[in-house]
């Protein structure tokens, strides 16, 4: 059986041939021709394609100038595809099918099948629960997806990374989160003092000045000159704490306080968790601290993208469950 190819393929080697060929067709017309060639009828295919039949018979006459072939023969009572048409149905499906899925993955997320990789960044100063939820959660629901939790540090700028599709996602606490990115607040929680059991404040108590003197331990800035939401509500008040030591690796600040004269001050939900495993007690700050405020930001790039938002969703979730 003798094939014939459309009349462009001979000059597809020709840009400018090419150009002109594609700039004559559009999608609605490649689901004009799949509808026909499936349905063999135009009167069928303009009925299901909610066309009136002179437009459906026009677009079938333009797709006739486009292949030189006559794509829909009359054969006794009914109507068929020639040979080039029964060649055209598979790729004009196929072309439907990529089309589809290009104007779709911004609202669907097939979590099931996904082999996309999350970037998160996130501190660790958050209930030490919270990420090690997150990741379960997410490969619950998304088993061949991969993630990365990328640490917040000195070195990162979360805003150029958010920015270039480094990090999907920042999560963190902020006095004043930035107003450059979108924001969603996770939750609240109070700030209390975390010391050791043999501490002497345990039995004794303290003052402002007593706390303040303490020997402080706290997480290294997030980036060069940056203080943290402890320290930027005392230097408000004309204060200052005396810090003295700073990790990079705040997981192991509990177990230096609970083997010293330390204190650290952080959120109280993160307190409890680690209080119970070690001689660590949780005492209540005497000065005023506004509650520690956690949020997910994210760049508008990725605003409406189907994983992004699926991704922030569960860390909604996640947050809700803890």
């Amino acid at each position: 059986m003798e094939h014939h190819a459309p009349p462009t393929a001979a000059g597809a080697s020709q840009p400018g041939v090419e150009r002109a060929f594609f700039d004559r067709v559009d999608l609605h017309l490649v689901r004009v021709l799949y509808t026909v060639l499936t349905e063999r009828s135009v009167s069928r295919a303009a009925l299901r394609l909610g066309m009136n039949q002179p437009a459906a018979s026009a677009a079938l006459k333009r797709l006739r100038e486009l292949t030189g072939d006559a794509l829909l023969v009359r054969s006794g009572a009914e109507m068929v595809a020639t040979d080039v048409a029964l060649q055209m149905i598979e790729p004009a499906a196929s072309v439907l099918r990529a089309a589809e899925a290009l104007f779709t993955q911004t609202r669907d997320f097939d979590a099931a099948t996904s082999t996309i990789t999350f970037n998160i960044a996130a501190s660790d100063y958050l209930d030490p629960l919270f990420l090690p939820h997150l990741v379960t959660g997410i490969k619950r629901e998304a088993p061949l997806a991969h993630v990365a939790i990328h640490a917040l540090t000195r070195e990162a700028d979360y805003r150029a990374q958010l920015a270039q599709g480094e990090v999907d996602l920042v999560i963190g606490n902020w006095l004043q989160p930035p107003d450059d990115l979108h924001i969603a607040q996770l939750f609240s929680d109070e700030v209390v003092s975390l010391v050791s059991a043999h501490h002497p404040a345990v039995e004794k108590g303290w003052s402002t000045q007593q706390w303040l003197a303490a020997e402080h331990v706290a997480p290294m800035p997030t980036y060069p000159g940056a203080r943290g939401i402890i320290d930027q509500v005392l230097s408000s008040q004309g204060l200052a704490r005396n810090i003295v030591v700073r990790s990079a690796y705040f997981g192991l600040i509990p177990e230096m306080v609970a083997h010293s004269q330390l204190v650290l001050t952080t959120g109280r939900q993160h307190c409890e968790r680690i209080a119970s495993g070690l001689p660590l007690v949780i005492l209540p700050c005497p000065i005023p601290m506004p509650p520690m405020d956690y949020y997910q930001l994210w760049h508008t790039r990725s605003q409406h993208a189907a994983h992004a938002r699926w991704l922030r969703e569960r860390v909604k979730k996640t947050i809700q469950a803890l």
